[in-house]
Formats: C-alpha cells, structure tokens, sequence
C-alpha cells in the first residue's frame, strides 16, 4: 500500500466487521451519521457484509462497489484491500482488526491518525477504568485507544443524533401522526385499550407461553412483529408457517401483524408508537431508550454467560429509584426473557408495574440526554487526543 490519495479525503474512516446481523452494523452507520451530519465530518465506512447493510441503506441495493448516502461515503470492505490514504481518524468497530497493509500505510502517515476501538456498549463498573486507555502496536509505531460507551460520565455516552428526541416527542404528541405512521405499514388501528407491543429478538422457544397469557388476557394486545430471527417461535403459537408480510394473525386477545424489516428512522418511530418494547443486541436497546417507554433487552449471547453479568449490571443502573415491588418485577421478567426464570409466571408482576416503569424510563432517558452523546465524545476525545 503505497497511501496514494483517493479521490475522497475523509477526516474519518470506520471499519465494520458484521457479526450479529444489525447490531454491529447499526451501531456504526449510526456514528458513521452522526459524525458527518452533526459535526460536518468528512466520513467513509467500510462494510464487510453489504447484504447486511443494504436492509440499513436502501441505496446500497444497488450492488455498488462504493456509494454516498446521508453524507457518509461507503466502502465495500474487500481482499485485498483498496489503495487508499488513512483518514486522520480511524475507528476499529468492536476489535474488527484492520487490514494489514492499512495499518502500514498508518504508520507513516504524517501525522499519524488517531486510531481509536470502538467497544461494545456496558454498564459494568470497569469499563470506566479501561475508557480512553491507550495500547501500543506490537511491530508499528502506532497506539491504539479504547473507547467505550457508556452510562456514566466516566465513558463514551450513547450515540443520539442531534434533534432525536424533540423529533419524538412530536410525534408522540399527534395521534393522527401516529395513526398514519400504522396505517402506513398496513397495521391495523388498535382497538382502544389495547396493549401495543414491538417484538425484536433473538430466537424465544419459550414465547409461546407468553402468548398463551396475552391470548386470554382480558385486555387486548397487538404485537408488531418485524422480520427478524423470533418470527419462527411466534408463528408456531398459530400453526401457520406460511404467512406473509401484512398478515394479520388472531389468537383471541392477542393480534399479531408481521412488518416488514423497517429502516432505522421507521424502527425508531415503531418504538415510540409501542407500549412495550422488547429489543436485541446493542442498536436496538440504545434506541429503545431514548424511546423512553418500557422495554425489555434480549442480550446478546457470548461465550461462558458472560452477557448475564452485562445484563444485571445494567439493571443494577437502570432500576435505582424505582419502587421495590416494580424493580424486582422488571428485574424477573427481563431475566426470564433471558434464559433465567419463568416468563410466564413473571408476566403479571412485570405487567403491573409497566405504568411505574413508564414514568421511570422516562425519567433515564432524560437524565441520559443530559450527558454528551457518543459521536460528540469521540469528536472531543480524538481532538484531546491529537494535542
């Protein structure tokens, strides 16, 4: 690699190696957007797995080896890797490893770019100690910085765009909004009192006993379900293997409707037109809680069951200040949808107590939004660290 310039220069390059589908991928574009959207950064993403990408980006369908869309050049990520000059920063998502001959072309660039790791979002008490820690390159003369997002002010922040939540309380605030918003994805409108529920998730075998429940609840529920990996779990409750996008299924009191696979802006809107959300992985669970109503995370599986330690150090954060009797009901039911209890019998605690979670998880999204957002302190952290 000789660092001859492309024909784009960008401030910043972001490298994605996708490994859960979307969260991996979504977490990216969404920096990748917010950098050059809220802080006219010059960016270019690079994209191992395009067909991932394309269900984000609908330009990218087009099969283009390179495309320009929200302001952010994409790359295909390819073997061997292109010629090109490294940007003065250089994001690894999530330990993706760059290219060898990139990581060359870095060490003599002049001067040499602030190379950062983006990790994986948690809440456990270490990641503020390991924010900002800086490794040298075994070989090159190169230094890498770890960086973490976080829900303290001791880490990177989440990633907000600018505008997002005056965006949603809008339209929180216009019914007829939120009625064309349905109408608009074929969902019919919920008959009144109905318990409205988005449903993302890793495959849940043991969803179908709490369908059962919803089924001869005495209020009525209406799970949105987007095309993902639980669809297979849902539809075996209603024996039907064959139905379409649009479908309407019934089982007494519970309605379900099979949505399409919706692009971030339509997912958010989705979130904040639900009572419930139940989400996976990291995009999601960020967005549902600048959704500020009650959700439920499906976390990622890893190695040895390390993601229950994520998942209760979180809980830890999220339930402080919350009555007794709702954060042990919260508590129950998200380790049940997580591998760990009965989700059928924490169902009706963690039912009761979603008007108190409403209110709570307001209350934390605002007190997050008070904190700088990711995109805002990376741009801060890689100018620190240049001086």
């Amino acid at each position: 690699m000789t660092g001859t310039p492309d024909a784009f220069d960008p401030d910043w390059d972001l490298f994605c190696r996708v490994v859960d589908n979307f969260g991996d991928i979504g977490v990216s574009w969404r920096l990748a957007k917010g950098l050059a959207q809220d802080h006219d950064c010059a960016v270019r993403l690079w994209v191992d797995d395009w067909a991932s990408f394309s269900r984000l980006c609908p330009a990218a369908r087009s099969g283009a080896e390179r495309l320009i869309a929200d302001g952010v050049e994409v790359r295909r990520w390819t073997e061997p890797f292109p010629d090109v000059k490294p940007a003065a920063h250089v994001v690894e998502a999530f330990a993706c490893e760059l290219p060898e001959g990139y990581l060359a072309a870095m060490s003599v660039r002049n001067p040499q770019p602030v190379w950062i790791n983006l990790e994986y979002l948690s809440a456990e008490d270490w990641v503020e100690g390991c924010h900002g820690l800086a490794s040298p390159h075994p070989r090159l003369p190169l230094r890498k910085h770890f960086f973490f997002p976080g829900f303290t002010p001791g880490t990177g922040g989440l990633l907000r765009e600018a505008g997002l939540l005056a965006v949603r309380d809008a339209f929180r605030a216009d019914p007829r909004g939120r009625a064309d918003f349905l109408r608009r994805l074929g969902i019919p409108q919920p008959v009144e009192g109905a318990r409205c529920v988005s449903l993302f998730a890793y495959e849940q075998p043991r969803i179908a006993d709490l369908l059962r429940l919803w089924a001869a609840d005495a209020q009525p529920t209406v799970v949105l379900l987007p095309e993902g990996r639980v669809v297979g779990d849902v539809l075996r409750h209603f024996g039907r293997p064959d139905v379409q996008v649009g479908d309407v299924l019934v089982d007494r009191a519970l309605s379900v409707v099979l949505l399409p696979f919706l692009d971030p802006a339509d997912y958010d809107r989705l979130l904040w037109a639900c009572d419930l959300n139940f989400v996976r992985g990291e995009d999601s669970f960020v967005r549902a809680q600048w959704a500020a109503s009650p959700f439920v995370w499906h976390i990622y599986e890893q190695d040895d069951a390390i993601h229950h330690d994520k998942l209760e150090a979180f809980l830890a954060r999220f339930l402080v200040g919350l009555d007794e009797a709702a954060a042990t009901a919260a508590r129950a039911f998200w380790q049940a949808w997580n591998g760990e209890g009965d989700l059928a019998a924490s169902w009706p605690a963690f039912a009761d107590a979603l008007p108190q979670l409403a209110l709570h998880t307001r209350r934390w999204s605002d007190a997050l939004a008070a904190r700088p957002d990711l995109a805002s302190a990376l741009v801060q952290f890689s100018e620190l660290t240049v001086k």
